[in-house]
């Protein structure tokens, strides 16, 4: 049997890996800073994140969600705690795809309703409704096109509010950065003005935290930097550091029934074990304060590089925009300087996403290295 041939792979083979070092069959080492898709948020193999997971597998690893886990409580209260959103309450999943999904799921069970609206340049996952929800035709196929979704601009009040007035949408869904998407953002005129909207219409908004949660923008999820409280919240990629687990939190005004949502392996005793191994790095580490401030200090230094045109997104979920398209760019920094970077749906953006315990070192380390590439020196 073989692989189905789905991805374009880079010719690099990795079999180790410790912070943001990542180590080859050849021995040859990388600096990873993207970080498989913004999963890696306290480093690869942080010792504290292994113990944790390690320690779990010698008591249970995983039993289905038809008997108590002790473990998926003290992970809702501690993740409440630390995100300051102690009104939701947690559904754990397994995926991002699979947050979203079920965060529409109970947008239209809540509200009766079916049509949802999403972004340009959104990208929520490649299920069912969440794929529909994705901006991307060549991943939609034409079981995900019976959805009825409407994609509008950021920032545009007008047909924010044309749309919504209909009366029959059932979510918002957006990013507060998008990710796939490039990096761009929303005012936080318009964030504040979707919320409005949707509590005046009975729309539930869904902030999709998938990639820039946990701390990645600098504060704990990225729609609060814009004063403002969604009805439900995907989680995924960095709140298990490399192992797969997604979730939603859902605003105590929405309530549960049983069977209302489920899942075989969602809130395994694994998955509880990594997410709580994150947050507890997360705050003793000061990671989310680190990440706010290597912003400012990764901006200081893209500044002094005139082919960067301008710096995009939020905290360690940040890229460069160039007005070349960067896929060039990219292989050589692996192959010439041995350093991981991102792609987006724009071509012309590079993608940083380390993880969140990277230093000012590192992040003169990547200047010196994309400095080598423009200015073509080995």
């Amino acid at each position: 049997m073989k692989l189905f041939d789905v991805y374009p792979l880079y010719d690099v083979t990795p079999v180790s890996a410790k912070g943001i070092v990542v180590t080859d069959d050849k021995g040859q080492e990388y600096l990873d800073f993207y970080g498989g898709h913004a999963v890696i948020s306290i480093g690869h193999s942080h010792p504290h994140y292994i113990k944790r997971l390690k320690d779990q597998l010698d008591k249970i690893g995983f039993y289905s969600n038809s008997v108590k886990n002790p473990l998926q409580e003290e992970l809702a209260d501690k993740l409440g705690r630390l995100s300051s959103c102690e009104d939701y309450n947690l559904f754990l999943c397994n995926s991002g795809a699979e947050a979203n999904e079920n965060a529409l799921k109970m947008a239209s069970f809540h509200t009766g309703k079916s049509r949802v609206i999403a972004f340009n340049n959104s990208f929520h996952g490649r299920t069912s409704a969440a794929v529909a929800a994705t901006d991307n035709p060549k991943i939609n196929a034409p079981i995900n096109k019976q959805q009825k979704v409407t994609f509008l601009p950021f920032n545009d009040s007008d047909a924010l509010e044309r749309e919504i007035k209909k009366e029959d949408v059932c979510a918002v869904i957006l990013e507060a950065v998008q990710g796939v998407g490039g990096l761009d953002q929303p005012s936080t005129a318009f964030y504040q003005l979707i919320e409005k909207l949707c509590k005046k219409h009975e729309v539930i908004l869904i902030a999709d935290e998938v990639q820039s949660g946990f701390g990645r923008t600098g504060k704990f999820f990225g729609f609060q930097h814009h004063g403002i409280t969604p009805d439900i919240i995907s989680i995924a990629k960095g709140m298990g550091n490399g192992f797969p687990v997604g979730g939603i939190l859902i605003h105590e005004d929405i309530k549960a029934s049983y069977g209302l949502l489920g899942t075989t392996f969602g809130g395994n005793h694994l998955a509880c074990a990594a997410t709580m191994a994150v947050l507890e790095v997360l705050e003793k580490e000061r990671l989310i304060a680190n990440a706010k401030h290597l912003e400012g200090y990764f901006r200081g230094l893209a500044a002094e590089i005139p082919q960067i045109k301008k710096v995009k997104g939020r905290g360690l979920m940040i890229g460069l925009e160039f007005d070349f398209e960067v896929a060039d760019l990219r292989k050589r920094l692996i192959h010439n300087q041995y350093l991981f970077t991102g792609g987006a749906k724009d071509k012309y953006v590079l993608r940083v996403l380390p993880a969140l315990n990277i230093t000012e070192r590192d992040l003169d380390s990547f200047f010196e290295g994309l400095k080598a590439e423009l200015n073509g020196t080995p």
